[in-house]
């Protein structure tokens, strides 16, 4: 019997196509992760009897970057990124230990069936999939084939069943084009960010952005945002007037009449048109003309479509209309929700999927009709070879999807029914009339069948005044003619759905990607999201922009990432070689770069007209150890100090508050002790602020603060404070806040972990001694006679917060509360120092962890 791995690209996607695939007869368990299930069934596979292992990984299994010193941007010019840096690949997230697992579950399988995704990045992680799994798979004999993809666009049983009786291979050159891409985006992205980030935040404090990012699709978008800023305030009104009629065809009626001039910016031309008209004491009727039209029903859906509607109708950012979507797509509910195609195959089952809406209350009945009196074929739309339309696959309530996965779900089955329904048709009036030598006309519809605007009444033709029956030469007594004065208008922000629009049709991004870019202009503090979801380019998105069009516009305009998209499409089809285009792409952005660098000044004038430099921005909080002036808080991402008199800048932890730790000092430098807190519930720990930027041992790294400093003798250091290995995170110690009393806390110094304890506790030391058990250090505790929890009334008692039962109810573990993941400003993840068995500086004993005693800690999450 053959074993066959199967990998789909998210757990849940994983059940559900081993539940159909198996038809509910399988068993399942978790994988070594932890993230990840295996669903185990036998059955036939290409004709033979096979045992089946279905499990997923959670997106990308690998990630693109630097080799190890080329992450620093102290060591690395940001010029070397473009070629000289090398790159690997590393895994997306270490903690799930992806590789592992699928190497795990992929040893001596015969075959690998793939299910990811059917799309580029799906090929891509097709790739990462076996480059982990082949190693360790059965070599096949001879010519024996091994890998295979499914290709599917929906969760349904006609469609995952499909897919594995027709499987075909990945696409290699798609998977190419992403890693061009990644290298891309990396290489460019990377060298720009870097160097105008240290620039410009090394000279001007009120920035309010920890990072000044370049990306070549980001910059583009933002760059729409500041042009129609720019023609807003260029914009300049002018006076125009309008001539407006009203004739009375009864005598309790009157009709408003258009002009056919539109409008005059002359007021004495005006006021010449009213004056011949007001001789007039008869309108005439010129001639009179109906006809049928027609109001074609929408194009089958498409990604960049319902981000549009979702933005515009639903009030829902794109990145979280995408989440949403790829949620009721993974539940089954739609299908794929990333596709460009507008045109539905001949063969899709269109009355299948009309048939699963007949029972829902708010459309049953316009389904009911459809059904019986035969649907319309769906407009010819845009077949780009992906996926089918998004369409919804299976009924659902409001109850079941709730919320925003309600509205989503209820706007993509409207859209659905609306395309295999009759246009709408309706009767156009139109009448000519002459007051004088001047020209006015009078439109009316009236519907002659609503088709699809029944199931979307928001496309419907608004109700209007019917218009009286009359006959040319017909006269009519006028009402009133008057002068309308008005101005021009200027245009307003961009709202996110016009902005998709301009992405769309200029090439910026893939229909995946859009959602992503225009988030990323808002989490970088470019532009904020105004009412009617419209967005603002701030002070620093709009110098940017205007800085790039001084030094080099094609750094911000669409067209040189428009034929960058080209190229990489023409690598997904196989028709462009990966490594020339990497090339090529890179040796013109590195000349643009270097350009960039040298003229940099260009950038830097407008800065100074809408910053403040360092020296002018912050409070003083703390003294420096060289001059012992105050140094300023410059609060504004990125927060740090700056002294003025060395102009030095040191970051700081971010996402905290910061303040004067009693003005203490650091026993090596003599800078004052600086608190970083991340509020009540949370950790809190001191830090001097140069050796957070210089380490001082070479056991440490930077951004480390006193709770990890192995100083042997610093009263605030992990040397000193430290009690015990972190009973959760691999490398952390668990440190004593010192600062945190009545309310007592030991907090990991790696991960968000926090101990609470001995509360209302008048003193808590870290004693010398050690637990003979686990070897952490010991606890002094001294309680006031009133409030003391001790057995006997006694006020004081020296022992493990681990082993020693007197403290056993006396402890809770907690996670902090942290404001953000990364509580060190700017610092990725750190293997930290000996764990487990080396001896702590200082003298104390790393402690071991006993089963028991994670068990009786675990019990206290909250």
């Amino acid at each position: 019997m053959r074993t066959v791995l199967m990998v789909a690209e998210k757990p849940s996607l994983a059940q559900s196509i081993a539940k159909i695939l198996s038809r509910g007869n399988m068993s399942s368990r978790k994988g070594l992760n932890g993230a990840c299930s295996v669903h185990e069934y036998t059955g036939s596979f290409i004709g033979q009897s096979a045992h089946f292992k279905m499990t997923s990984v959670c997106g990308h299994v690998m990630t693109l970057d630097f080799i190890g010193k080329y992450n620093s941007w102290d060591k690395v010019d940001p010029a070397e990124l473009f070629s000289k840096a090398p790159t690997e690949k590393k895994e997306a997230n270490p903690k799930l230990t992806m590789v592992k697992f699928l190497q795990v579950e992929g040893r001596g399988c015969d075959c690998i069936v793939l299910w990811l995704d059917c799309d580029k990045e799906g090929e891509n992680i097709c790739f990462e999939v076996l480059d982990a799994v082949l190693p360790v798979m059965n070599k096949p004999r001879d010519t024996e084939r091994t890998i295979y993809r499914a290709k599917f666009s929906s969760i349904t049983d006609t469609d995952i069943c499909n897919a594995m009786n027709h499987l075909g291979e990945p696409n290699r050159n798609e998977a190419l084009s992403v890693d061009a891409r990644q290298e891309l985006d990396l290489r460019i992205g990377c060298a720009f960010t870097r160097f105008q980030t240290k620039y410009f935040q090394g000279k001007y404090g009120n920035l309010d952005s920890s990072l000044i990012s370049f990306g070549p699709c980001q910059t583009p978008t933002l760059g729409f945002c500041v042009e129609r800023h720019d023609k807003i305030q260029s914009f300049k009104p002018e006076t125009y007037w309008v001539l407006q009629a009203k004739v009375n065809p009864e005598k309790e009626s009157s009709l408003t009449l258009d002009w056919d001039r539109v409008r005059v910016f002359d007021r004495e031309v005006a006021q010449m048109f009213l004056n011949i008209t007001k001789m007039a004491k008869e309108a005439k009727v010129e001639s009179v003309s109906k006809k049928e039209k027609v109001k074609q029903r929408p194009l089958a859906l498409n990604t960049v479509e319902m981000l549009r509607v979702a933005s515009a109708a639903l009030g829902m950012g794109p990145q979280h209309a995408m989440q949403i979507a790829e949620r009721l797509y993974t539940q089954g509910y739609i299908s794929y929700p990333r596709t460009e195609t507008t045109h539905y195959p001949e063969n899709f089952d269109l009355k299948g999927c009309l048939r699963q809406q007949a029972n829902n209350p708010y459309w049953a009945e316009t389904v009911k009709v459809l059904l019986s009196e035969g649907i319309n074929r769906p407009r010819k739309g845009h077949d780009a070879g992906d996926h089918p339309p998004i369409t919804p696959m299976r009924a659902a309530t409001e109850a079941e999807l709730g919320g925003d996965g309600w509205r989503l779900y209820e706007y993509i089955t409207r859209h659905f029914i609306a395309t295999v329904s009759a246009d709408c048709k309706y009767l156009q009036t139109t009448i000519s009339f002459s007051i004088g030598p001047e020209r006015f006309t009078c439109v009316g519809k009236v519907v002659t069948s609503p088709g699809f605007t029944e199931i979307m009444p928001w496309h419907s033709i608004p109700l209007e005044e019917s218009l009286p029956h009359c006959e040319k030469g017909d006269l009519f007594p006028i009402g009133e003619i008057k002068l309308l004065e008005k101005q021009t208008s200027p245009p307003d922000y961009l709202t996110e759905a016009e902005l998709i629009t301009l992405m769309e049709k200029h090439g910026i991004g893939t229909d995946a990607s859009i959602p992503v870019h225009i988030n990323n202009i808002c989490q970088r503090n470019y532009v904020t999201v105004e009412s009617g979801r419209r967005l603002k380019p701030t002070n620093l998105g709009i110098v940017l922009v205007h800085g790039y069009y001084k030094i080099d516009a094609e750094l911000v305009l669409p067209t040189i990432r428009s034929a960058v998209e080209k190229q990489l499409n023409l690598i997904a089809l196989g028709k462009a070689n990966y490594h020339q285009v990497l090339e090529h792409t890179l040796d013109i952005f590195k000349r643009k770069f270097h350009y960039f660098v040298d003229s940099i000044a260009g950038m830097d004038e407008l800065m100074e007209v809408s910053f403040s430099p360092l020296a002018a921005t912050g409070k003083p909080l703390s003294r420096c150890g060289k001059c012992h002036r105050f140094m300023k808080y410059i609060q504004a991402k990125p927060s740090r100090l700056h002294c003025s008199h060395c102009d030095d800048t040191y970051s700081l932890p971010q996402n905290g508050t910061i303040k004067l730790y009693k003005e203490l000092r650091c026993p090596l430098d003599d800078f004052e002790l600086v608190l970083w807190s991340s509020g009540s519930r949370g950790k809190s720990y001191p830090l001097c602020p140069y050796c957070y930027n210089h380490p001082p041992f070479r056991d440490m790294k930077k951004g480390m603060g006193c709770n990890e400093c192995t100083h042997p003798t610093c009263q605030h250091s992990l040397s000193m404070l430290g009690i015990g290995q972190c009973v959760e995170c691999e490398n952390g110690v668990l440190v004593l806040d010192s600062t945190s009393g009545p309310k007592w806390k030991m907090a990991c110094n790696k991960c968000n972990v926090v101990v609470h304890f001995f509360e209302n506790a008048h003193k808590v030391r870290v004693s010398p001694e050690t637990c003979d058990l686990c070897e952490a250090a010991l606890v002094d505790v001294d309680f006031n006679k009133a409030k003391s929890p001790l057995p006997g009334d006694e006020t004081q008692h020296s022992g493990c917060v681990f082993c020693d039962p007197v403290f056993q109810d006396l402890v809770e573990l907690k996670h902090a509360a942290m404001r953000h993941p990364m509580h060190r400003g700017g610092q990725g993840k750190r293997q930290g120092r000996g764990r487990g068995k080396g001896r702590r500086p200082g003298g104390r004993l790393n402690p071991k962890k006993p089963k028991d005693k994670m068990a009786a800690l675990a019990a206290y999450f909250v």
